[in-house]
């Protein structure tokens, strides 16, 4: 029997123990069970622990509540084991080469002081948050919903770095590498590519977050920051920029992160689809930071449901709460204060009048009349990405 039949079989008669009759691919509420680590790492508040090496943090519903999250309760996202312990900022550099009229290796003072100095509060969200709603289950970090965060950025326009190091003729292609490596020597590096024209004036070179010194987890002491973007492009101890002329073959672009190329961007595990596209912008989606599942909340007592909105920069234009499983919706209350690409914040009154369990329910919708979907309705993809279903918390009202 050959391995993949094995577990085809295996599954089979799993489902079987279970009393279903058929397997399907489908969706469901991303488990955000698991519990806040007693451990800290560099700079940051206990969070929940996915692994140590690569640092893979992810924040509590409870950071969601803010426009801006902190920087000591960001999520962290590392690929490759391997992370610098050190740095001199006086001599740390980025090379720019290839397709450039001069090599540059520009330092970290130079950034500061020879370019105009920009700022950007945009939405951090790995691809794959919320993977672990997909079932069957997918490849990758089992995320719940906290795999994002939101911060002010401030920086260079990579745009001005790329014009000051000249652009020759064909360059349509920008490579970006960090210092990031494997343990094991045949991995390949974490290198992303992006056309050109995808680089409008909001992409910048990063090195302060909220304030402050980009944290050592977060890409110190420079990352690129794409708004809009899923954050698996947003490179980290960003070290090298390459120009060139063609889209260059790498594993992180023709395999990772990557989802079906048709309509509803789904498949099942039985049938691949054939052609696949990179994930780039982000869709409409909301989660609820307050209250948090399991809460016990009191009878006639006011509950202000709080929560973030968000999108690829379209604009949120509402966030509805429903608290009878869908039937009825009602409009938030919207804070909109650090642009477009950040976080919009939601508040929803609510006073319980019957006991026992309540389940508030959010969705978005942007100025498209794009909207979250019921969970039920995403399809399956191979990789878990893009996951955006309503957001659900169920409480106790005693």
């Amino acid at each position: 029997m050959k391995r993949r039949d094995f577990f085809k079989t295996s599954i089979a008669a799993s489902a079987a123990i279970l009393g279903t009759t058929e397997l399907s691919a489908k969706t469901h509420e991303p488990k955000n069970y698991k519990e806040i680590s007693g451990v800290n790492f560099p700079e940051k508040v206990p969070m929940i622990v996915h692994s140590d090496r690569p640092p893979l943090l992810e924040s509590p519903r409870s950071v969601f509540t803010n426009g801006i999250t902190e920087n000591d309760k960001f999520f962290v996202r590392w690929h490759l084991p391997d992370i610098p312990q050190h740095f001199d900022p006086d001599t740390y550099t980025i090379t720019i080469n290839g397709l450039v009229d001069k090599k540059l290796k520009v330092t970290l003072k130079e950034l500061k002081t020879n370019f105009e100095q920009v700022e950007v509060a945009a939405v951090q969200q790995c691809g794959g948050n919320s993977r672990s709603a997909f079932s069957p289950i997918t490849g990758g970090i089992q995320w719940g919903s906290g795999a994002m965060g939101c911060a002010k950025f401030k920086g260079v326009r990579l745009r001005d770095v790329l014009d000051l190091a000249g652009l020759k003729e064909g360059a349509s292609w920008v490579g970006f590498n960090g210092r990031e490596t494997a343990a094991y020597y045949k991995t390949p590096d974490f290198v992303r590519e992006l056309a050109m024209h995808e680089l409008d004036d909001h992409v910048i070179l990063a090195y302060e977050m909220n304030g402050e010194d980009l944290p050592y987890l977060n890409g110190y002491p420079v990352r690129l920051v794409i708004p809009g973007y899923y954050s698996d492009s947003w490179v980290k101890m960003l070290s090298t920029i390459t120009v060139s002329n063609k889209y260059k073959h790498l594993f992180f672009m023709d395999k990772g992160y990557r989802i079906a190329d048709n309509k509803c961007e789904c498949e099942t595990p039985d049938h691949l689809y054939k052609t696949t596209k990179p994930i780039t912008v982000m869709n409409v989606k909301s989660v609820i930071g307050f209250p948090e599942n399991g809460m016990k909340m009191y009878h006639n007592s006011e509950i202000v449901v709080r929560g973030v909105a968000w999108d690829d920069g379209i604009g949120v234009d509402k966030v509805m709460v429903s608290t009878d499983n869908g039937k009825t919706w009602n409009k938030a209350l919207l804070k909109q204060d650090n642009g477009r690409y950040a976080y919009t914040e939601f508040r929803y009154p609510f006073k319980p009048t019957k006991y026992g369990e309540l389940t508030f329910m959010a969705k978005a919708i942007n100025v498209l009349g794009e909207e979250q979907p019921l969970s039920k309705d995403i399809g399956w993809n191979r990789g878990g990405y893009k996951y955006n279903g309503i957001d659900e918390v169920t409480v106790e009202i005693i």
